[in-house]
């Protein structure tokens, strides 16, 4: 089959992209860099089980999981100063490298018989610093790359490369990890973003006069510089700008409360899950690849599920998801079977799915126009702090209580947002539907 025919068989928002050789040559090199990472979602995780120290397990698996993504929220605010004037391409090739390095020692160390834990998770920690400005170089190089008519799709297609990848990589690296270690598999993630790094320095359009910054003001011809407006790096006077804005707006900072809360609380499930799978379940990467791909299957029907809830209120459906995700995790406090989890997480993964689109959606239609992406900017900056924050503390509680016992609680813990959730919203609205005396 031709290109020609193959593009023919895209639905019709996505052929016109194809014509573009740059997008063409960058898509299949993120893609790659995506499926490594889902791969990582199990090979981090295993490789820590297996060189923590007798009884350390569930702190390694902690310090891992945050290591691998904590210092990207510090690296966002931190070198903006630095970092905020360079081309999209040039950020998305500084993250690409420093990734593909210092992952690559993972298993270069592995081999070597000198990975410590402390050595693993300093490795780890590095590779993520600048991973926020790689993310944000992204996005805005695909906006240097096409048209104001193509983003969106080109954004939706990348978007799913990511979901597509929760999906396939867990699973692929739970059937490698019976063959090969998990340090491996690390370094295939390495591989993937060397691969990135170099596709990118290829293209055309990632060189510094394309990006604006050999002093020439570039328009898309809506009166506005090129990329700007699109998904921009976090800066730490953007990010305050926008946090003065989201104290006027209580609404606003409700939805970014809640959503820092819902992260904050999975976090701990994160951790929790791949000791269940060796502690309390007795099996081994394979099992723990199936839950994050079944996962990662019902995230991705439920994604595409958003645009029908658009016809709902936002709040409830939002609300909704938080306590449904909550009580999917539950039944693996009642001692369940592996089926049953199985179905439970899928089921977890399903209402999950839209709730980044919702979320979004509600800062689109209650932000003016002219501040969205100052508070997109702050709304960012505070997320990335969430996740990280909730896998560090999922070691200790799973030292204190059990990785069963977590996941439940963290169930349960979600339902409880939820409902304080609407208890707040609903206080509300009864604040504005009063009148005030006099």
């Amino acid at each position: 089959m031709t290109p020609a025919q193959t593009t023919r068989l895209l639905p019709q928002a996505y052929r016109p992209l194809f014509a573009h050789a740059d997008f063409r040559r960058l898509l299949p090199a993120l893609a790659a860099s995506d499926l490594g990472d889902g791969m990582s979602v199990v090979a981090v995780a295993w490789l820590a089980i297996e060189i923590a120290p007798p009884g350390q397990s569930g702190m390694l698996l902690g310090a891992a999981l945050a290591a691998y993504a904590l210092p990207g929220a510090a690296g966002a605010l931190l070198f903006g100063r630095w970092l905020r004037r360079l081309p999209a391409g040039r950020l998305l090739v500084a993250d690409s490298r420093i990734r593909a390095v210092l992952l690559g020692c993972v298993p270069l160390a592995w081999a070597a018989g000198v990975l410590h834990p402390v050595l693993y998770v300093a490795l780890l920690a590095g590779s993520s610093v600048l991973h926020a400005w790689g993310n944000a170089g992204k996005y805005s190089l695909l906006a240097r790359l096409l048209p104001p008519d193509q983003r969106l799709a080109a954004n939706a297609l990348v978007s799913s490369s990511v979901s597509a990848s929760i999906v396939i990589g867990p699973a692929l690296a739970g059937f490698l990890a019976a063959v090969i270690s998990p340090a491996w598999l690390i370094g295939l993630d390495a591989l993937s973003f060397a691969v990135l790094a170099v596709q990118v320095g290829r293209l055309r359009d990632a060189s510094p006069g394309k990006d604006g910054t050999d002093g020439t003001d570039r328009t898309d011809g809506t009166g506005r510089k090129d990329g700007e407006g699109e998904a921009a790096p976090v800066e730490a006077d953007r990010s305050a700008a926008g946090l003065q804005l989201l104290r006027k707006q209580p609404e606003l900072l409700g939805v970014l409360a809640l959503t820092w809360f819902f992260n904050f609380l999975y976090g701990p499930a994160e951790v929790a899950l791949p000791l269940h799978v060796t502690d309390d379940l007795h099996a081994g990467a394979g099992l723990l690849g199936l839950y994050w791909a079944l996962f990662g299957a019902g995230a991705v029907l439920g994604g595409l599920a958003a645009g029908a809830l658009r016809r709902f209120p936002l709040w409830p459906v939002t609300l909704g998801i938080v306590a449904g995700w909550g009580l999917a995790l539950v039944p693996f406090g009642l001692g369940a079977s592996a089926p049953v989890t199985l179905a439970c997480f899928t089921l977890g993964g399903l209402i999950y799915g839209p709730f980044t689109a919702l979320s979004y959606t509600l800062f689109q239609e209650r932000t003016p126009a002219a501040w969205l992406t100052t508070v997109l900017a702050a709304r960012s900056a505070a997320l990335l702090t969430a996740g990280p924050v909730g896998t560090a503390l999922g070691g200790p509680l799973i030292a204190l209580l059990g990785p069963r016992q977590v996941l439940a609680a963290s169930g349960i813990a979600t339902i409880v947002l939820a409902v304080a959730g609407a208890a707040v919203r609903a206080w509300g609205q009864r604040r504005v539907r009063t009148p005030s005396p006099g």
